[in-house]
C-alpha cells in the first residue's frame, strides 16, 4: 500500500464528508486538474484505502427507532469458539457493528430494531446461535448524542 501523502489525506477529507461530490469540484477543492485527482481516488480504492460509498439512511424513516447495545461475555473461550461465534455474528442482519474486545465481556455487538419485541427476539436468537453458554447486558439507548463514521485526518 502506498503511503498517504497530505493530499490524499485531503482527498479523504473532502470524500468522508461529501461522497458524491463531483471529481472536476474534489479537484478544484485540493488544488489539484481533474485527471491526477481521480488517478489518486482510483489508487485508493483500487488499495482499499476507500472501501465503499454509502447513504447514510435516518433511522426513524424506516422505523428502525430502538437502538441497543449488547455485551455477550462466553462460558469459555478458544481459537474456534471465537472463529464460530464470528460466523454467527455475521449473518444476522439485525447486527450493524460486532467487536471481540478485551476487558470485561467478549463481544460488544450494536443493533438497530422497530420494537423491545424484535429486541427480545433477537437477544433470544444470538444466544441460542452461540457454541457455548454465555451471558448478556443490554443497553436501549434513549438519545443518540453523536453518530458518525467520519475519521479526522492527521495531518
Amino acid at each position: 500500500m502506498t503511503e498517504l501523502d497530505r493530499t490524499d489525506r485531503k482527498i479523504l477529507d473532502l470524500l468522508q464528508r461529501q461522497g458524491r461530490i463531483p471529481m472536476t469540484e474534489l479537484a478544484q477543492q485540493i488544488g489539484l486538474s481533474t485527471s491526477p485527482c481521480t488517478e489518486r481516488v482510483r489508487r485508493m480504492e483500487r488499495e482499499g484505502v476507500i472501501t465503499g460509498y454509502h447513504a447514510r439512511i435516518d433511522p426513524q424513516a424506516i422505523g428502525k427507532t430502538l437502538l441497543v447495545f449488547v455485551e455477550i461475555t462466553l462460558s469459555s473461550k478458544s481459537a474456534d469458539v471465537f472463529d464460530k461465534v464470528r460466523k454467527e455474528l455475521l449473518h444476522v442482519p439485525e447486527v450493524m457493528e460486532c467487536h471481540l474486545v478485551s476487558g470485561g465481556f467478549d463481544y460488544l455487538v450494536k443493533a438497530r430494531l422497530r420494537a423491545m419485541s424484535d429486541y427480545r427476539r433477537l437477544l433470544g436468537d444470538l444466544l441460542k446461535k452461540l457454541p457455548v453458554p454465555a451471558e448478556s447486558n443490554s443497553y436501549v439507548v434513549m438519545e443518540e448524542v453523536k453518530e458518525s463514521l467520519y475519521l479526522p485526518m492527521d495531518r
